[in-house]
């Protein structure tokens, strides 16, 4: 492996697999890896990750999915050129595909309805909100800046087949523009899962599944903890958690 200034090649844990990441960049998160054993993939789905970043939810899913052939889009040259080589390095070239581009531009990318299935973990703070990191890497990361959580829906709904499916984690505080967001597109919201980073705390993040022209009908399943009280993964996550990434 080639790493350039500034680059690491992590641990995937009990997948086997390798990540490169970076100092510039922001790592990933453990809400990448809930993400990933979240959903629920057919075999030999046709699943589009919409801002990949260094591609750590194809790689995870390639493990947890073996059969499905797994794409990933990413705006930033730079980060879509991490995850292309950590594609490489890990032997799946034939199963994950990375492409430069811009979640708005998906169709002139990829055509209309070209996947049954698609992950999103978008920028979770609105332009505007927040503090704003002066490193723009790490901007980009944290707020809206390249599109506002509209964009990736409308872009998720436009390459999903008819009743493909949406897999996504969002901040829970802004739940109900979510779900009206996912209806007004014809993404019905089926199956939603609360997270908790400790018991007794306030839901941080949910998980939700929609389908493209699905039929009303919302499955509210139990809440996810990360935490036990003593400070340890709770029995669930710490059955999936991988190493590498950095904590919520």
């Amino acid at each position: 492996m080639d790493l350039r200034s500034g680059e690491r090649l992590d641990d995937l844990g009990r997948t086997g697999l390798k990540l490169i990441q970076s100092r510039t960049w922001v790592p990933f998160a453990i809400d990448s890896i809930l993400l990933c054993h979240f959903a629920r993939l057919h075999p030999r789905e046709r699943l589009l990750d919409l801002g990949t970043g260094t591609g750590v939810i194809p790689l995870l899913l390639s493990a947890l999915h073996p059969t499905a052939a797994l794409h990933g889009l990413e705006l930033q040259p730079e980060l879509a050129d991490m995850a292309r080589r950590s594609v490489a390095f890990n032997g799946l070239a034939e199963r994950v595909q990375i492409r430069d581009g811009d979640w708005r531009q998906v169709t002139a990318i990829y055509g209309a309805r070209a996947f049954t299935a698609v992950t999103l973990n978008p920028p979770y703070r609105r332009p505007g909100t927040g503090r704003l990191s002066p490193v723009p890497q790490r901007a980009r990361a944290r707020h809206a800046l390249d599109g506002t959580l509209a964009d990736a829906l409308v872009a998720a709904a436009a390459c999903l087949r008819d009743r493909g499916r949406l897999f996504l984690v969002f901040p829970a505080e802004r739940l109900a523009e979510l779900l009206s967001e996912l209806r007004g597109l014809r993404l019905e919201p089926k199956r939603l899962r609360p997270v908790y980073s400790a018991p007794g705390r306030e839901a941080r993040l949910v998980l939700v599944e929609a389908h493209k022209d699905g039929r009303p009908g919302l499955h509210l399943e139990p809440p996810l903890v990360i935490y036990a009280g003593d400070g340890t993964y709770s029995v669930e996550v710490a059955q999936y958690f991988v190493l590498g990434g950095s904590e919520p």
